[in-house]
């Protein structure tokens, strides 16, 4: 591209010059004042409108049928002349099959509407089956895990997180025991859900310490494995944890289970909506000191490269659409799957623009979740996956 871009600008330079251009340029026919518009008479104290057909340097001249021509080969346009064509030459696709999922879950035999997040809810263990069966149904067939956990349950230690009879446990088995391998059941590996502090980690004299920490991941790891979840997915950002999860998972022999990374994870405020649907906002302070920083762009690079030497299966980064760059950065960087997360202070921004009528809500996530693609991601995790999926299966039968 950066070829025609120095050779453009002296191709038009030289037709300036050619005998061809100074030839139509002289082409002054009465021809050309079919192109010119009727002069009102209040107007006659301004000049004439302005001809581009006329004088020594006139931008558009005729071509032999008479026809405004601006002599340019080059026309990207024809590229886009078509609903065919346009589709032949799209760098970009995407599918229900690059959809992750989420569902929030929990232990109630009724679903409750999350107010933050319009059209999202927490589900009972039997309404999470019907919603997973209708997503399927449109191709979507990856789905992450989160529980609202009883307050009754939490402790700084998180340990209702590897309780082999807890709700994450337990929905993983109902799912496998229903879809087997014809779905991929992802599950969070951190202690927020779990924790009276409400921080991902272990929390001693104020501070959240990391290897504490990393000790109950791999319980809370290897429980899952056992419910038969096909990838943990740990959101903590503790250092080391990704290595330390793998020899956990494999000592006990799950080598298959995989480790979606939450690599570039930023201390974002896009994630208010979330920590409302599982009432895990921290209980004092941020998450600074172990989420990353958003003005930091190479750091994501460091994290990739530990996260990728410790055996991750695929990296993540989140919040999704303001990172787009990192997603990119991260994708030129690692030859392993990197997935984005379309969080849900994005969602809902969405969602408001829509609900004010300032969005029309289809296209715009469609061409949100096209801009992820674009931007190198694999994977995408998004509230809207069933929704985005229908809209593709529509457009299928419609043949668009």
């Amino acid at each position: 591209m950066r070829c025609i871009q120095f050779q453009l600008v002296p191709f038009l330079a030289a037709w300036s010059f050619s005998p061809l251009a100074r030839t139509c340029s002289k082409t002054t026919s009465s021809t050309t004042k079919l192109f010119t518009n009727p002069v009102d008479d209040n107007a006659a104290s301004f000049p004439p409108a302005f001809d581009p057909t006329e004088g020594p340097n006139a931008p558009l001249i005729l071509n032999n049928k008479s026809s405004l021509w601006f002599p340019q080969r080059i026309r990207p346009r024809r590229n886009r002349k078509s609903a065919v064509i346009r589709n032949m030459v799209r760098e970009t696709s995407i599918s229900p099959a690059n959809f992750i999922y989420p569902l929030f879950i929990h232990d109630e035999d009724f679903c409750q509407d999350i107010v933050s997040m319009p059209g999202c809810e927490r589900h009972s263990l039997q309404h999470m089956m019907t919603e997973i069966e209708e997503s399927v149904k449109y191709g979507v067939r990856s789905f992450v895990l989160f529980p609202k956990v009883d307050d009754a349950l939490k402790n700084n230690y998180g340990t209702e997180a590897f309780n082999p009879l807890g709700l994450v446990p337990r929905a993983v088995r109902m799912i496998k025991e229903k879809y087997g391998e014809e779905v991929t059941v992802i599950t969070d590996i951190a202690l927020d859900p779990y924790s009276d502090q409400g921080h991902d980690g272990v929390v001693l004299d104020g501070k959240i310490v990391n290897d504490l920490t990393i000790n109950q991941l791999c319980k809370q790891a290897v429980c899952q494995a056992r419910a038969g979840s096909d990838v943990v997915a740990p959101s903590d950002m503790m250092d080391g944890r990704v290595g330390a999860l793998r020899d956990a998972l494999d000592s006990e022999g799950f080598v298959d289970v995989s480790i979606l990374a939450y690599t570039a994870k930023y201390a974002s405020a896009y994630y208010g909506p979330f920590r409302d649907a599982l009432d895990s906002h921290p209980g004092f302070g941020d998450k600074k000191t172990y989420q990353q920083d958003p003005a930091n762009g190479r750091e994501a690079i460091l994290e990739a490269a530990l996260d990728a030497g410790e055996g991750a299966d695929m990296l993540m980064v989140k919040p999704g659409m303001p990172y787009l760059d990192i997603v990119h950065r991260l994708k030129e960087a690692t030859d392993l799957p990197v997935a984005a997360y379309h969080v849900s202070g994005e969602y809902c921004m969405i969602k408001a623009a829509v609900e004010k009528g300032w969005l029309e809500e289809r296209s715009t996530v469609l061409e949100t979740l096209m801009c992820f693609r674009r931007a190198g991601a694999d994977v995408i995790l998004t509230y809207y996956a069933k929704d985005a999926a229908k809209w593709m299966h529509e457009d299928l039968v419609k043949g668009i």
